[in-house]
């Protein structure tokens, strides 16, 4: 990237963890995005009322349609997992937007980043199959005969491991060059008004990215939650 000036990094190293913001930037700036999520949950729930208003309605709007969206996928026996699905869809985004401001960095511009979120969707996609068919949700691994199973168990098993690699790789891929863009950018036209096109780009792909994960990770939920066929 065309800058590597970061906020955190300074803070880190004032405060004597130099070295641990130096080479895990990315741990430090999911740390900053998980406390804003925390701060921002905080102030959101402070002073509820029956009859919204405000801040109360925008939060309510945004995660009733972020839940109205799930459940249309999932049907309503799927709202137990929206908390999940929810604050994956808002650290992915903040995360993706987080870039755009000079001075800090995308935590999901790291593939350590993507790799850990796409493992806990996949992890939890299976704690979902057991939860909805116990032991016979192995049967969804098997085929619909018993003599195809020989065949169909390491296909099944592949397929479920290239979900870890479809989805790390796709985020990663698309906000590291998005960071690799505004970096170049930033470097040859200034900080501000020059790449505001490419910010105004930046922000579009950062929610799109955000969706795509969301929407893969309930189609995958959904696709546990079914019968096997």
């Amino acid at each position: 990237m065309g800058y590597h000036f970061y906020f955190l990094d300074k803070i880190f190293g004032a405060l004597g963890f130099g070295h641990l913001a130096h080479e895990y930037t990315f741990i430090t700036h999911s740390w900053f995005v998980i406390a804003v999520l925390v701060i921002i949950a905080a102030l959101s729930v402070k002073g509820l009322q029956m009859l919204p208003s405000g801040k109360q309605n925008v939060f309510e709007v945004l995660v009733s349609g972020l839940e109205d969206f799930m459940v249309g996928v999932t049907g309503p026996e799927g709202r137990f997992f929206f908390p999940f699905i929810a604050t994956l869809f808002f650290y992915i985004l903040l995360c993706n937007l987080l870039g755009l401001v000079p001075g800090f960095f995308s935590p999901t511009a790291n593939l350590n980043t993507t790799l850990s979120l796409a493992v806990c969707t996949f992890v939890y996609t299976h704690i979902i199959g057991f939860k909805f068919h116990g032991p016979k949700y192995l049967k969804h691994f098997l085929g619909p005969v018993w003599w195809l199973a020989p065949l169909m168990l390491p296909i099944e098993l592949i397929g479920h491991f290239a979900r870890v690699m479809s989805l790390s790789i796709r985020l990663f891929g698309n906000i590291f060059g998005k960071e690799t863009v505004l970096g170049i950018f930033f470097l040859l036209a200034g900080l501000y008004l020059a790449p505001l096109p490419i910010l105004f780009l930046g922000i579009l792909v950062s929610v799109i990215q955000s969706m795509v994960f969301m929407l893969l990770s309930i189609i995958y939920f959904a696709g546990a939650m079914e019968e096997a066929h």
